[in-house]
Order: structure tokens, then C-alpha cells, then sequence
């Protein structure tokens, strides 16, 4: 697994905590996270939910396991975990050349799903299930009701699996079907996914009581647990009570620490960060929007009142390369937004700067975004209602003004035109920390260097660039693991992945790229070049996505061939067509949220789908989780059974002083496999065309 960060999981939940103050003496604790991750007792979930876009790093340790887990709220009825445990009395192999006395890692995904909320007499109840996905130590499901009491929270829940070992009462589900009786072990493979087994064979009763304190700081729970821990993977652990005691400690709003006494004869202690990623925002230094000061022009207008608008508005609307032109009785601004992650703000501003020095006869305004040369949205505002907006309206006859977002309108044949010219090259330097997690040679492998980036704008629609990196630090000497998969006959279009990062310097990219606005709602793209670090080729995009709508699709298709990883300016003899045919959709129902659905031809030759769920919150984080199956069968795919991943999308303008609208994305992929890859195309169409979806910020 390899993964290639900006930022890890560890900074993001640090540094947001500079965003927020420590706690209040008389602020409670509320939903504390679980010894497994998840809002839960100690072992036992509850059927409580954190608020909507809360996400938790924990760290839990005892004798036998160290838990590390990252919890998110997707939404107010459906939490997500995932996990990394470390079995500290368990070597990662037998084979000590390979994974010298590394002990053994585990990963794991759990989910939990709310049935309904507490009510005045009814409780609130959950369905879950634990290691989803993950070898299956601790499976396990369960349904689980919470009801609050004056500063006590209750819990009774029915576990099966490693919830429910005990066995205290019979599965209720046996009247059912007989196939719930029997529950067989399931130690699968890393990253596989199993349902086989969910709600059968031994069942038991768990539950407990949350105690919020006077001293609002300090909780405390108890719990009774359904596992008695025979055949725990740690070895038989002993169980010497089933009573489990425990407190947690808001230090601060965005860390807890906590202690535990379990099992009758084991401590466990550990910490919780936290944020919430619909709350985080960052104050910004800023030019203030423009005073609404009048000076009108005449029809034609004067080249230094041109030049001034176009600095005001490069500087203060923060358009690149700006035009400003007069036709009749309209007025255009045309530039790339490259400040404000809100559209809305720099259409405002540029709205203000024409009011200023309005030319004579112009009753509409038009503000036209671009991205990459190709024209976004223009939106249009009527000059009459915007000025009576700005000088005040009388009272009790307040009216909104009269604007319109429409697809963009050509500004060709103007009667005047005045522009500063784009920036033609531009250059950058950027750190990259490659990282591998829970791999059998080392739990954490990293590779830290330096990208440098350079683009050069050959036209105004051909963009000629690329990115060398070089390496400054890296444990990579750990990889043991270079031959090809015994599970697998797949072509390795991914799994030469360490081979790839033995090299110090390397031309990760070289490409060219033509971009252009078919008309209407159709954009398009041509590229050729070392696409990515491990193919090169040529291929091309076409997009059809209309304004302000809730859907879009699009096709690409490539020919590419494999980059020699000995010498990364050569190629090997694999080559492959592929491509996808691509539907995007923001249902109506779930705000935020955007699924793409990809069916094609993959890099190993596979044909299949993929689906891709986003979650995009108040503060512009993206949260999203994507899976392929292909037709290729679970043996032949090998470990993992089929490729799946998770990722954190992060604008950068909440670490900053200033706007910006740069972002950086964290991937976590559980288990690096050949079937189901896509090509890494540097620049998609959806991305680039986001300015066409006015909730987008």
C-alpha cells in the first residue's frame, strides 16, 4: 500500500486544532470514542453518533493490543472507522529475514448505522458491524439502544461474533433460519470483505451506564461485555470480570484522554484528537472589497481608468490575466479566479470595481469565469438594481438584485477591449513524503522529497509541463518484497511499486495538454507524455455538463505503455488501451455528497466499474470512498479481493492567512493490488469544470 501525502492524518486533526480554543470548564464531554474507534463505552458501542462531520484520531493501549483508529461522522445517521491494530505478543511472520520482529499488524473497517434518534420515551438505536473489511479478528455486529436519564446514559445491545463469544442468550435469529446457529471462523485475507457470517452463531447481552459529571470535564462509564476472550487472536486472554470501568478527560475541544480498567486485570489508557470538518474555517487577511464610489465614464472609456479596473481586479477580485470589454450596452470581465474558493465573492467584488467607473449607456453587467483557458460560467447582473442595492434601497422597498448565472457568453468583436497579459511560465517547489503503513517489512516506510514544477502556456489553450522529484530521506531499504504475486497472473501494472521509488531522481511527469470549450456544455482535452510515474501515452477527455445541474458524464480513452522503472525515460513491452465512460450525480437528497460511476477497460486489461461516494462538508473537506469490481474473480485478483480506498480532500486556505483555493488530498488504500487501476491522468475534466456547479466551494 502506498500512499502519497501533502499533509498526513496526524497533522490535518494538529494543526486544526490551532483553529479552535481548549474547552470550558463547563463544557461536557459528549460522544467519547470507543477503545475500537467509534462513539462508544470502553469494548461495546453505544448507539450514540457524534455531530455531523466529526473526525477522530484514537490510540489505545494495553499489554496485548495497541488500537489506532480514525473515525469520521459522514452523516448524522452513519459513522465510519477505521482501524489499525497491533498484536504486540504476535510477530508479523515466521520468517525473520523478511519481517524481522516487527509484531502483527491488523486493519479493519467498521460501520455504524442509526435506525432512529432518541425520542422522549423511545431510545435511540444503532445497527453495526465491526471489521467489514479487514482479516476478521475482531468481527463482529450488533444492535444497540441508548436512552438517557438526567446526566446517565443507558446502553443494553445484543452482540454476535467477537461481541456476542459469551453466548449468554440464544440468537434470536435461529428461529429464523438455522444457518444463524453456527457462526464459522473468518480469518480472512488483508483487505477483503465479508459478509458471510454477519449476525450468526453465539449471541450474548451487552451493556452500560455514561456518567456526566458535575465537574463537566469528566465522564465516567462502566460497561458489561459480551466477549469472554477464548481463542482471542492475542491468545487466550484472561477474563477474570466482565465489568469494565472507565473515565475520559476533555483536556481540550479537540483532545480527550482516557483510562481504563478491563477485563478484571488490564489498563488500557489513550488519547482522542478531534475536528469537525464542518465547523473548521480559517480567518484571512484581506483587501477590503471596494467602496462603492462612483465615477462615471464616458462611452468610450479612458485607458488609464482601464488599466486601474484591470489591476483592481487581478489584486482585489483576484482574476488572473483579466479582460475588460464594452459592447453596446454591455460590460465584460473574462479571467481565471485564482483567490476566492467562493465564486460569488470575486463576482462581487468585480461587479464593484465596474460600478466605479461604469462607461456611459451599460445596463448589464457580465462576469465570466475561466479555468485552464476554457470558459466556465458567466454571470450576469442588472446595472440599475445592483446600483440601488449599493446606495441603498427605501426602506420597506428592499428588492434582491435582478442576476443569473448563464453558460458563457462570447466576448469576441467587442467594440473596446483592454487585458493584462497571462503569465506564460510559471515554476514551483513542493515537499512530497510518499509513505507505505502496515507493511510486513515495517509498519511505517516513507520517502521524503522535493517536487519541482514548471508549466509553460505554448497558446492560449496549449499547456506544456511537467515535475521532477528527487529524493532527500527515505527508509525504502526495508522493501524485501520485489517478486511477482503468488496469487495472483494479473500483468503487474501497480504492484512494481517499490521498484519505482528506488529511484533518487525521476521524471514523474512530461506532458502536453491542448484544452478547449466545445460550445455549449461540452469541454474537452488531448494530452500525450509521461501521464505518471508509471505510464506514458496519449489519450483524450470529452465532457458534457450542464450549468448549475445536479449531473454531468463524461468519456476518456488512452493508449499508453508501461515506464521502465530501471530507467524511467524508457519503456517496457506492456502497452494497454483503456479507458472509462463516466456519470456524475449530486443527489438532491443528501447534501454534499456526489457519486461517480465508471465502467471501462482498466490498466491490467480488467473490464468493470467503479464507484466513487464523496461527502463534501460546510468547510469545503471532501470525504470519499471509492471501490472496483471487474471481471476478474476474487482468486484471481488475489489479496484484497478487489481494489477499494479511501481519501481526505483539503483546501489549503484553512491553514492560511490569506484565500487561496489550492487543496491537498490524503489516499489511504488498504492493499496495493493489479486489478482495477486506473490511469493517473493528471487533469480531469470534472475538477476543471467545477465552476459550472454553483454550490461548489
Amino acid at each position: 500500500m502506498k500512499k502519497r501525502y501533502l499533509l498526513s492524518l496526524l497533522s490535518l486533526s494538529v494543526a486544526t486544532a490551532c483553529h479552535v480554543q481548549a474547552a470550558e470548564g463547563d463544557a461536557p464531554v459528549g460522544p467519547s470514542q470507543s477503545d475500537f474507534g467509534g462513539v462508544g463505552l470502553m469494548q461495546t458501542p453505544t448507539a450514540r453518533m457524534a455531530p455531523e462531520g466529526d473526525f477522530s484520531l484514537n490510540a489505545r493501549d494495553n499489554d496485548q493490543y495497541r488500537f489506532y483508529s480514525a473515525s469520521m461522522q459522514l452523516f448524522p445517521w452513519l459513522e465510519a472507522t477505521l482501524r489499525y491494530t497491533d498484536v504486540r505478543n504476535r510477530r508479523y511472520s515466521n520468517v525473520d529475514s523478511f519481517s524481522g520482529n516487527q509484531s502483527y499488524k491488523d486493519k479493519a473497517f467498521d460501520l455504524k448505522l442509526r435506525l432512529w434518534d432518541e425520542g422522549y420515551w423511545l431510545p435511540a438505536v444503532a445497527v453495526g458491524t465491526r471489521d467489514l473489511g479487514g482479516t476478521g479478528l475482531f468481527d463482529g455486529e450488533y444492535l444497540v439502544a441508548t436512552k438517557a436519564w438526567g446526566p446517565l446514559d443507558f446502553t443494553l445491545g445484543l452482540g454476535w461474533g467477537y461481541l456476542g463469544n459469551s453466548g449468554t442468550v440464544s440468537n434470536p435469529l435461529c428461529r429464523v433460519d438455522d444457518h444463524f446457529c453456527q457462526r464459522n471462523e473468518r480469518i480472512g485475507s488483508s483487505g477483503s470483505v465479508s459478509g458471510g457470517e454477519m449476525f450468526r452463531g453465539p449471541t450474548a447481552l451487552f451493556g452500560g451506564i455514561e456518567y456526566q459529571t458535575p465537574w463537566k470535564p469528566l465522564r465516567l462509564k462502566v460497561e458489561y461485555e459480551g466477549n469472554d476472550y477464548r481463542g482471542d487472536f492475542a491468545r487466550n486472554l484472561r477474563q477474570d470480570s466482565k465489568v469494565n470501568v472507565g473515565a475520559v478527560y476533555r483536556v481540550a475541544d479537540w483532545a480527550d484522554v482516557n483510562v481504563s480498567y478491563e477485563r478484571g486485570n488490564t489498563f488500557m489508557a489513550g488519547v482522542t484528537l478531534r475536528t469537525n470538518f464542518g465547523d473548521l474555517h480559517q480567518g484571512h487577511r484581506d483587501s477590503p472589497k471596494p467602496a462603492y464610489q462612483p465615477q462615471p465614464q464616458g462611452e468610450i472609456m479612458q485607458h488609464t481608468v482601464a488599466a486601474d479596473q484591470l489591476v483592481a481586479l487581478r489584486e482585489n477580485a483576484g482574476y488572473n490575466a483579466p479582460r475588460l470589454q464594452v459592447k453596446g450596452d454591455q460590460m465584460f470581465v473574462t479571467g481565471e479566479q485564482s483567490k476566492y474558493r467562493d465564486g460569488t465573492e470575486g463576482v462581487d467584488r468585480a461587479n464593484r470595481i465596474m460600478m466605479n467607473a461604469l462607461p456611459a449607456n451599460v445596463k448589464t453587467l457580465n462576469v465570466t469565469e475561466t479555468r485552464m483557458g476554457m470558459p466556465q460560467v458567466t454571470t450576469q447582473t442588472d446595472v440599475a438594481t445592483l446600483k440601488q442595492d449599493l446606495e441603498g434601497w427605501p426602506l420597506g422597498h428592499e428588492q434582491p438584485v435582478q442576476q443569473q448565472r448563464v453558460n458563457p457568453v462570447d466576448t469576441r468583436n467587442t467594440e473596446q477591449g483592454y487585458y493584462i497579459d497571462q503569465d506564460r511560465f510559471h515554476y514551483s517547489l513542493s515537499p512530497v513524503l510518499n509513505q507505505s503503513i502496515g507493511g510486513p517489512e515495517s509498519f511505517y516506510m516513507y520517502q521524503l522529497g522535493v517536487m519541482g514544477n514548471a508549466d509553460l502556456w505554448a497558446t492560449d489553450h496549449l499547456l506544456i509541463g511537467g515535475s521532477v522529484f528527487a529524493n532527500l530521506a527515505n527508509n525504502y531499504n526495508k522493501f524485501n518484497y520485489v517478486t511477482p504475486p503468488q496469487d495472483t497472473r494479473l500483468p503487474r501494472v501497480r504492484t512494481h511499486i517499490r521498484q519505482y521509488v528506488d529511484n533518487n531522481v525521476y521524471l514523474d511527469n512530461f506532458q502536453a495538454n491542448y484544452f478547449q470549450h466545445l460550445g455549449g456544455s461540452f469541454y474537452g482535452q488531448v494530452y500525450g507524455g509521461y501521464l505518471e510515474s508509471m505510464f506514458g501515452g496519449g489519450g483524450a477527455e470529452v465532457m458534457y455538463r450542464p450549468l448549475d445541474s445536479s449531473w454531468a458524464v463524461g468519456i476518456d480513452a488512452n493508449y499508453v505503455k508501461q515506464r521502465d522503472w530501471n530507467n524511467m525515460m524508457k519503456f517496457t513491452d506492456y502497452s494497454v488501451a483503456t479507458g472509462h465512460l463516466t456519470a456524475y450525480w449530486q443527489p438532491w437528497f443528501m447534501d454534499g455528497v456526489t457519486v461517480k460511476a465508471s465502467v471501462g477497460r482498466y490498466l491490467a486489461k480488467d473490464k468493470g466499474a467503479t464507484i466513487d461516494f464523496s461527502k463534501r462538508f460546510d468547510s469545503g473537506v471532501t470525504v470519499g470512498t471509492y471501490a472496483t469490481i471487474t471481471n476478474v474473480s476474487r482468486e484471481e485478483y488475489g489479496e484484497g479481493d478487489f481494489t477499494k480506498g479511501f481519501y481526505i480532500s483539503i483546501p489549503m486556505d484553512l491553514f492560511t492567512v490569506t484565500p487561496n483555493r489550492s487543496r491537498a488530498q490524503i489516499n489511504w488504500t488498504p492493499l496495493t493490488r493489479d486489478g482495477g487501476q486506473k490511469l493517473g491522468r493528471k487533469y480531469q475534466l470534472y475538477d476543471m469544470t467545477t465552476e459550472r456547479d454553483i454550490h461548489f466551494r
